[in-house]
């Protein structure tokens, strides 16, 4: 390597966290839209607006098992006066009603039968007594029942014509029972992202491969690849980048033909077997920003190559983790077509002090609890950013400020969650 290449990997413009993000958003682009079977459809991300086909519901529904009947004909009813009703039929699911109601008629019916025509209201099974008359069956009645009890009117829930889904829904359970009501076997949704995902390191091993002195096995290309389907995308697993230059810009390159963008861990700080940093540097592609103001993960590192995107993360899990959370992830949803692509930021006390001082904003991995009505939040075991164990543990991000003497406990503080 030149003399002057070496002086250039240490010179980096910091950026804030919200600029890197800015700068990131101006290059994300939705992948565009596939039909899917609404079996696979689960977890998807609608692409187009879905208006309903048809009222719901599009008969008359009975909200109860009992008896349908004209309201008027209850008029008076009391158990001194009790009026009766001949039984003319029997109504259940998914039947037709044959005959109309009477003033001095109803119709056996079960919860979500037709309503037959001429009645407006169903009395509960439980408020009648059953009789047999001269061979007919009938009830009676002794109390008035109000127009519209027990029954649900065409289009109650949703009018012919609604926008029921909107474009950039994820489609969870009950956006799938919707769909199916409306008779939507197929769904247009966003194209999900592939991720190609590579590891930097000499000192990495494979998974499977027994433990020797000075190695590690490769557990963030796993983490990033639970990370990335968590987020909808489809990862790649593509092995370790060797600690040659040359090489290392090859495979990258080379994944862009396979995956939508790149995500790497490790090879990003300004050692001299830190080899992303010497990719970035004579690529052809344009780097968005190669220094962020915070901690863990400072070194993260981001770029676009033909307009596709190639990330390089800390080899430090936990700055790795916090890498994903705040610059990967967004893209994922993105590429999707979700608005909502950053975690939810809200307020809470913190449960337990936290003296460390730095000069850039720190990410901290936390647990969050309800007490006495309150939100608390409060780091969760060690902080250092090579530590793996907290990360399972953590279900927010606490934003730590710069500066300072840190942050008292009791303080209210802000935090991104994680789950939820």
């Amino acid at each position: 390597m030149e003399k002057g290449a070496s002086v250039n990997r240490f010179r980096r413009n910091t950026v804030q966290v919200e600029e890197a993000q800015r700068r990131i958003e101006q290059h994300l682009r939705p992948l565009g839209v596939e039909q899917v079977s609404l079996e696979n459809a689960y977890g998807r991300t609608l692409a187009e607006d879905v208006f309903a086909p048809s009222h719901m519901p599009h008969f008359r529904r009975s909200g109860m098992d009992g008896f349908a009947i004209m309201s008027s004909s209850t008029k008076g009813a009391s158990p001194e006066s009790p009026v009766c009703l001949e039984v003319i039929e029997h109504i259940p699911c998914g039947f037709v009603p044959t005959k109309a109601v009477s003033p001095k008629t109803a119709s056996r019916i079960m919860t979500g039968a037709m309503v037959p025509e001429q009645a407006d209201a169903v009395i509960m099974l439980e408020m009648t007594e059953e009789s047999e008359k001269e061979g007919k069956t009938c009830i009676s009645i002794r109390k008035e029942i109000p127009a519209g009890k027990n029954l649900t009117p065409i289009g109650d829930e949703i009018t012919q014509g609604d926008c029921v889904l909107q474009k950039g829904t994820k489609i969870g359970a009950g956006e799938t029972a919707l769909l199916a009501t409306f008779g939507f076997h197929h769904v247009h949704v966003c194209k999900r992202p592939t991720i190609a995902i590579f590891a930097t390191g000499s000192e990495l091993l494979p998974v499977e491969a027994p433990l020797t002195q000075g190695k590690i096995r490769n557990s963030n290309s796993y983490m990033l690849q639970a990370l990335i389907r968590e987020a909808g995308g489809i990862p790649l697993l593509m092995g370790a980048i060797p600690d040659e230059a040359a090489k290392a810009q090859s495979l990258v390159l080379e994944a862009f033909s396979q995956a939508d963008f790149v995500v790497t861990s490790g090879g990003v700080s300004v050692g001299d077997y830190d080899i992303l940093v010497d990719l970035f540097q004579n690529w052809d592609g344009e780097m968005l920003f190669n220094k962020v103001a915070m901690r863990p993960g400072s070194p993260t590192t981001a770029g676009v190559w033909n307009e596709q995107f190639l990330f390089a993360l800390s080899g430090n899990p936990g700055a790795c983790f916090v890498g994903f959370e705040l610059f990967v992830r967004p893209v994922i949803l993105g590429m999707q077509g979700q608005s909502q692509r950053y975690r939810q930021e809200c307020t809470a006390f913190l449960g337990k002090e936290f003296s460390k001082v730095n000069a850039y904003p720190r990410y901290v991995r936390g647990k969050s609890y309800v007490s006495e009505g309150k939100l608390f939040v409060e780091p969760v075991g060690m902080d250092q950013s090579s530590v793996t164990v907290s990360i399972k543990d953590s279900d927010c991000l606490i934003k730590i400020p710069a500066g300072g003497k840190g942050v008292q406990q009791g303080e209210l503080i802000s935090a991104l969650l994680l789950k939820g």
